[in-house]
């Protein structure tokens, strides 16, 4: 005889593990929206549970980007996966040059996953949105047979409305480029936080919404483009920039801020910090006259305190390279090969 779960059955599994069930689009699937979800997710858009969410946007002009997260381990210092997901889709809709208003979060659950961690996401998600100021709309939810998922992946899709368009070909030589602070920070935390190296560090991600610290640069006649240097780092964003504008990018590296404790982790693992992951900081560039009051603004903002002009854009060579601090030069390229793998 065929048995149907139970709504007690249903609570009893809300405090445990995650069922196949789950993800059934039934009872299962419905006590765990309920009762994890809309807990910390609380907007009048999400809530109706519609197949797609109204939003609404005063500009016609709309910036949408989508990313997904399978970052490990899924808590590590200084942020969770919730808190990344977040914190990066935001961040790609600032650096375009647009405001973030909304989001959807799709989540990918392996059977047998905790809750009570799940609830913890869904909190971190929360928070983090509530700080960047934009608001979860709509979303979906999986469950994948225990040993096909780590956990939880992540997918998210943001929208949002755009202040300052800032296309590639705004780059000029002449042109300041310009970091927003510490570089390396998030794919040092992330190494050690694996635990695969007997290294105490109190080194923590920089994951961190920055549409605050970026919008009021949107108003400087001089600004030319921007990215976060995420996957690959500063060096893989600088070698793509002068690639495909034509120009060649010269940075310093005694311009470029790293924190001691990453150089001296870096050092000891191989790393390059030019090349490790960064999930709060951006790659500005301006025009020279402008640069200079760019940094400035961007000091005043706590995520802004060590932002510096390292470098600057020439017609005069083709390629990105790094000017040492004993006067030699060695080129950048875009990254090869991962060398951490999964760091968002």
């Amino acid at each position: 005889m065929r048995v149907n779960k139970t709504s007690a059955n249903a609570k009893l599994n809300m405090a445990d593990k995650i069922e196949i069930g789950h993800g059934s689009g039934g009872r299962l699937t419905r006590d765990l929206i309920r009762k994890v979800f809309l807990t910390h997710l609380t907007s009048e858009e999400l809530r109706p549970l519609e197949d797609a969410a109204y939003i609404h946007l005063k500009n016609h002009n709309t910036a949408m980007t989508t990313d997904s997260y399978v970052v490990r381990p899924l808590f590590f210092p200084g942020g969770d996966i919730g808190k990344l997901s977040v914190c990066g889709t935001v961040n790609d809709l600032a650096v375009s040059g647009a405001i973030p208003r909304y989001l959807s979060i799709g989540f990918i659950l392996e059977e047998g996953f905790p809750v009570e961690s799940l609830e913890d996401i869904a909190k971190s998600i929360c928070e983090t949105a509530e700080l960047a100021g934009v608001r979860v709309v709509t979303g979906d939810t999986k469950v994948v047979e225990k040993g096909r998922c780590d956990g939880v992946y992540i997918n998210t899709t943001g929208v949002g409305e755009v202040v300052r368009p800032l296309p590639l070909n705004n780059v000029k030589a002449g042109d300041a480029v310009i970091v927003t602070g510490t570089v390396g920070d998030h794919g040092t935390a992330i190494a050690l936080a694996r635990n695969e190296f007997d290294i105490k560090s109190s080194v923590v991600s920089d994951c961190a919404p920055l549409n605050g610290l970026l919008t009021p640069v949107f108003d400087v006649d001089g600004l030319r483009w921007m990215r976060d240097p995420t996957r690959g780092g500063v060096a893989t964003v600088l070698a793509e920039l002068s690639e495909a504008a034509d120009l060649g990018v010269e940075i310093f590296e005694d311009k470029v801020p790293v924190r001691e404790d990453v150089r001296f982790i870096s050092d000891m693992l191989g790393y390059d910090p030019l090349y490790l992951a960064n999930e709060g900081k951006a790659i500005i560039i301006a025009s020279g006259e402008s640069a200079n009051r760019i940094v400035g603004m961007l000091k005043k903002h706590s995520l802004g305190r060590d932002a510096a002009i390292i470098g600057h854009i020439s017609s005069k060579f083709k390629g990105a390279r790094l000017r040492t601090k004993i006067g030699g030069e060695r080129l950048l390229d875009m990254l090869e090969e991962d060398m951490l793998p999964r760091i968002c």
